[in-house]
């Protein structure tokens, strides 16, 4: 399996079929995260109506959801009857991070953030991507002028395999219409102006003629607002 060998198979087709060719032509594990974003619900639709079941759909519990994510996720296991892993954060990583530096650490400094942020989501998906091929993921192009020469297919070095961003050149109102389409759960949080949702204390509301992502670390520069997981 190659880039050349994976653009092919996607070369010219829409979301449900792209997936389905490389559900039956890829020989090794795929995998797709979803974190509940409209995205990913959009994709995590694409895959379960058509049956797809070799597709390992999974999800990086950090243990600081919203509600109303935790309620998204709990619509679409039972909609679709189909289970969605969950990957949690090492217990004893997490305990001394809130012993050393304090629950809310992250406020104080990117490092501190971005090591929280290694601990709830980088080292667990680590294992969640062990021995896969392919990984798929909601990335659009719209969502952080950092992904501006992102691919459809792209290898990615950190964790060696490909990555397929079936959604990359969409645009909001074309993922909100395929939502509506399909009668798609959602996270209501998206009705209340929150764009981009990820921990509760990381994540508020933006107001008008703000950034897509000026509602993740908030209180951080502009420029460093990535997790870890896309790089």
């Amino acid at each position: 399996m190659n880039q050349e060998f994976l653009n092919n198979l996607i070369a010219q087709k829409g979301l449900e079929e792209s997936l389905l060719s490389l559900s039956e032509s890829v020989s090794g594990r795929i995998v797709f995260s979803t974190s509940f974003s409209i995205e990913d619900q959009a994709i995590t639709h694409a895959i379960l109506s058509q049956n797809i079941k070799n597709i390992h759909i999974f999800t990086l519990d950090t243990g600081r959801f919203f509600a109303e994510t935790y309620q998204v996720w709990d619509r679409t296991v039972k909609k679709y009857d189909f289970p969605i892993k969950p990957y949690y954060p090492n217990n004893q990583s997490v305990e001394q991070y809130v012993e050393k530096k304090g629950i809310n650490a992250f406020y104080e400094s990117v490092d501190l953030r971005k090591e929280c942020c290694f601990i709830r989501k980088v080292e667990p998906l680590k294992r969640a991507l062990q021995s896969a091929k392919l990984w798929i993921t909601g990335i659009r192009v719209e969502h952080s002028a950092n992904r501006s020469q992102t691919e459809f297919i792209e290898w990615d070095e950190a964790n060696q395999l490909y990555k397929y961003n079936p959604l990359l050149h969409w645009s909001t109102q074309e993922v909100q219409d395929y939502i509506k389409k399909h009668t798609i759960p959602y996270n209501v949080l998206q009705d209340k102006g929150f764009v981009s949702i990820g921990c509760q204390p990381c994540t508020r509301a933006i107001q008008e003629g703000e950034d897509f992502r000026a509602g993740r670390w908030w209180w951080e520069d502009s420029t460093k607002k990535e997790c870890g997981l896309h790089r």
